[in-house]
C-alpha cells in the first residue's frame, strides 16, 4: 500500500516449531462438558514449542494471544483453548489469555453485523436492506463520481466497490463521523463504480453512522448493547481508556534503529508506541467502525464460537445475530485477490468484513487487522466447526508471525503435514527487501523550482485533505517567517531528531491524521519533491532523548508544485488504491495528482 499512513488499518485478506524456553500461560483455558486427555488438546506442548519458535525466528520483542475453538465429538459441545505467548509489554510482562490487543480491521465485522441487525429490525421505519442506496437516507453522503454517489448501496460500500481508494491520511482524530462522510465527495476516485475491489476504511465509518442516524443510539453503545454484552464478551471495548485502566492492554512493540542491511530481522531498541487511536469512555470515535475494537483471546474464543454457530450464543444457543446476516456478510461479492500467493491457497472473495477462500482444500472465512503496533487474524473453517484467532503486538512482522502460527495450528487441528510457513514468510520478506526500489539520490546539480522556495512556502488547502502549512526548513540562508513556522522549526531538532537534512531545501508540515505527526517534502529536481511521513513519539524517559522519530518513506510518494490558475502542489503515491491501479493521468500536474492542494491567497 502506498500511503503516508502505512500502519493505520490494513486488511490481511490473503495469507501472506522446535523447542525453546516457554513464555506462555502454563495451562490453556478449556471450556468443555467432559474431561479432555492430552490427545484432544490443540495447544499442546508440541504446538507451544512451535509458536515460541516462530516468535524466536522473527526475533519478536512481543507476543501473541491465541484462541482455538472446535466442536467436540458427536455434538458434545464446544472445546475452547486460549493462551498467551511471549511478551505483552516492554517491562517484561508476559502475554496471557486476558491480555488486550487492538484488533484493527477485524472490528469491521462488528460494524457490518450491526448494520445487519438494523436491516433485520422490523420496527425500523422506513426499513433498509442490503440493496438500499446510501443517497436515499444519509444526507451527508456524496462521492466525486456522480454514478457511484447516486447508485452505491449498503452492499457496495461493505464490499469495497465504490471506486474510491483508501485516502487514509485524511482521517483525523478531530473528525466527527458526519464530517468525515461529507469529505468523501472531495476525494478522487481511482476506478469506476463497481469495477474493482479497493479496500476503504471510510466506508466502514459510513456504516457506523447508521445506528445514530436511524435509531438515535451511538454506534459503540449499539454494538455493545446488542452484540458484545449479550455474548458475554466483557473485556471487549471500543475505549482505550477502559482497556488501559484494566492494566491488561499490551504495548505495541516497535523496533527502532535496526540496520536492516546487516540484519533484516534485527531487534534494535524496542519501543512501546502510543495507542494508535486514544478514546475516552462512552465517546464516539470516527474510526470505531473501521478499526476501534480492543479484545483478548478469551473473548475472541466466544466470537469464533458465535460465528461458527451462525449468530447463536455458544452456551445457551439463543440467537444474538440472525443467521442470515452472518451468512450474508461472509458471502463473496467482490474479488479481493484474483491470484493465490501459494499453491495451498485459493483466490479470495470479499463480502462484508469477511474474506473467503480455501486452504489445502478446506474452505475458510477470515479477516485480518492492523493498526500501529497491533495485528490480528481471525479465521474459521465452518465445515469443520473450527476456528482460530491470533493477536499480535509486533509492529514489524506481526502479520507474518500470525499467519505462520495460524497455519501451524490449522495443520495440527486437521491432522495435515505441517508446512514451514516461517521459512516461506522470511524468504518473501528477504526477497522483497532485496528487490526494493532504491530512491534515486538528489542530483548534485539539481535544478531549482520554477519559483523561489520562499514563494512555495505557505498555507495550502484542499476540501478533502484539509489545510497544510508548508514551512521551509532553513537551507543556505533561506528562512520561514510565519510565527507557526518559526515555532515548528524551533522544536523540530527535539521532536524530529535526525529526520531533516538542513543541506537540502525541505518543506515541513504538521499533520493531524492518525499515526502521522508531520510530513516532509524534500527537494529532488525542479518542481519535484520526495515525500515522507514522520511520526514523532515521546520516549517518556528523562534519561533518554525526549523524542524519537519513525520515518516512513516510499519511492512512489512525490509532490510536484505547479501553477494551474493558482499555485498548488500535487501529491501522488498516497491514496492506497491497491495493486494494478495507476495514478491519475493527464496533461497537467493537477490532473495527474491523487490530491491537489492550492495555496491560499494565490491567484
Amino acid at each position: 500500500m502506498h500511503s503516508l499512513l502505512p500502519t493505520l488499518i490494513l486488511v490481511a485478506c490473503i495469507p501472506l516449531a522446535f523447542a525453546v524456553p516457554s513464555n506462555f500461560d502454563s495451562a490453556p483455558a478449556l471450556q468443555q462438558p467432559f474431561k479432555l486427555d492430552s490427545s484432544d488438546v490443540i495447544l499442546n506442548p508440541k504446538i507451544d514449542a512451535a509458536i515460541n519458535s516462530i516468535l524466536k525466528d522473527f526475533n519478536s520483542p512481543g507476543g501473541v494471544g491465541v484462541a482455538v475453538v472446535r466442536k467436540g465429538e458427536q455434538g458434545s459441545g464446544w472445546i475452547v483453548e486460549t493462551k498467551g505467548y511471549g511478551l505483552a509489554k516492554v517491562d517484561g510482562t508476559k502475554v496471557t489469555k486476558d491480555t488486550l490487543f487492538a484488533i484493527g480491521s477485524n472490528s469491521k465485522l462488528f460494524d457490518v453485523l450491526a448494520t445487519g441487525l438494523l436491516i433485520s429490525n422490523e420496527s425500523l421505519s422506513p426499513r433498509i436492506s442490503w440493496d438500499t442506496k446510501i443517497a436515499s437516507f444519509v444526507p451527508e453522503w456524496g462521492l466525486m463520481d456522480s454514478v457511484a454517489s447516486a447508485e452505491s448501496t449498503i452492499l457496495d460500500v461493505m464490499s469495497h466497490r465504490t471506486g474510491l481508494p483508501r485516502h487514509d491520511i485524511v482521517i483525523s482524530p478531530s473528525d466527527t463521523v458526519p464530517g468525515s462522510i461529507r469529505r468523501l465527495r472531495h476525494l478522487k476516485p481511482s476506478t469506476g463504480f463497481r469495477e474493482l475491489w479497493q479496500y476503504n476504511n471510510h466506508m466502514y465509518t459510513l456504516l457506523s453512522y447508521f445506528p445514530p442516524l436511524l435509531v438515535g443510539v451511538p454506534f459503540e453503545k449499539y454494538v455493545n448493547d446488542f452484540i458484545i454484552e449479550p455474548l458475554g464478551m466483557h473485556s471487549t471495548t471500543y475505549f482505550s481508556e477502559r482497556a488501559e485502566k484494566s492494566g491488561n492492554l499490551a504495548d505495541g512493540m516497535l523496533r527502532d534503529g535496526v540496520n536492516r542491511t546487516e540484519d533484516l530481522f534485527g531487534v534494535g531498541r524496542v519501543r512501546a508506541v502510543p495507542y494508535w487511536a486514544p478514546s475516552k469512555e462512552n465517546t464516539s470515535h470516527v474510526l470505531s467502525g473501521a478499526g476501534g475494537v480492543i479484545s483478548n483471546a478469551n473473548d475472541m474464543a466466544i466470537w469464533l464460537q458465535t460465528l461458527l454457530s451462525e449468530g447463536r450464543h455458544p452456551e445457551h444457543n439463543k440467537v444474538v445475530i440472525p443467521a442470515e446476516v452472518v451468512r450474508k456478510v461472509a458471502t463473496g461479492v467482490t474479488v479481493a485477490s484474483p491470484v493465490a500467493p501459494f499453491p495451498e491457497l485459493s483466490p479470495m472473495v470479499y463480502g462484508g468484513g469477511q474474506s473467503r477462500g480455501t486452504y489445502r482444500g478446506f474452505e475458510f472465512i477470515e479477516h485480518g487487522g492492523s493498526t500501529q503496533g497491533f495485528k490480528s487474524q481471525i479465521t474459521r473453517i465452518p465445515h469443520k466447526d473450527f476456528g482460530v484467532a491470533v493477536l499480535s503486538n509486533d509492529e514489524s512482522f506481526g502479520r507474518q508471525i500470525m499467519e505462520a502460527i495460524k497455519f501451524r495450528i490449522i495443520d495440527e487441528a486437521l491432522k495435515l503435514e505441517a508446512i514451514n510457513w516461517t521459512e516461506r514468510y522470511k524468504s518473501l520478506i528477504t526477497a522483497e527487501f532485496n528487490g526494493r526500489t532504491i530512491p534515486t539520490p538528489r542530483p548534485s546539480n539539481a535544478s531549482l523550482p520554477s519559483v523561489p522556495f520562499e514563494s512555495l512556502a505557505g498555507t495550502y488547502q484542499d476540501a478533502g485533505y484539509g489545510i497544510v502549512d508548508l514551512c521551509l526548513v532553513p537551507a543556505e540562508g533561506t528562512s520561514s517567517t510565519s510565527q507557526s513556522c518559526r515555532e515548528l522549526l524551533e522544536e523540530a531538532p527535539t521532536t524530529l531528531p535526525g529526520a531533516l537534512d538542513p543541506k537540502i531545501p525541505t518543506f515541513l508540515a504538521r499533520w493531524t491524521g492518525f499515526g502521522v505527526t508531520h510530513v516532509s517534502m524534500t527537494h529532488f529536481e525542479h518542481n519535484m519533491f520526495n515525500v515522507s511521513a514522520l511520526i514523532s513519539i515521546a520516549t517518556g524517559n528523562s534519561s533518554d532523548n525526549p523524542y524519537w522519530v519513525l520515518v516512513e518513506s516510499d519511492p512512489n510518494l512525490a509532490a510536484e508544485f505547479a501553477y494551474d490558475g493558482v499555485l498548488g502542489v500535487g501529491l501522488r503515491g498516497l491514496w492506497g488504491a491497491g495493486a494494478g491501479v495507476k495514478s491519475p493521468e493527464g496533461q497537467t500536474v493537477k490532473e495527474r495528482a491523487e490530491a491537489w492542494l492550492e495555496k491560499i491567497g494565490e491567484a
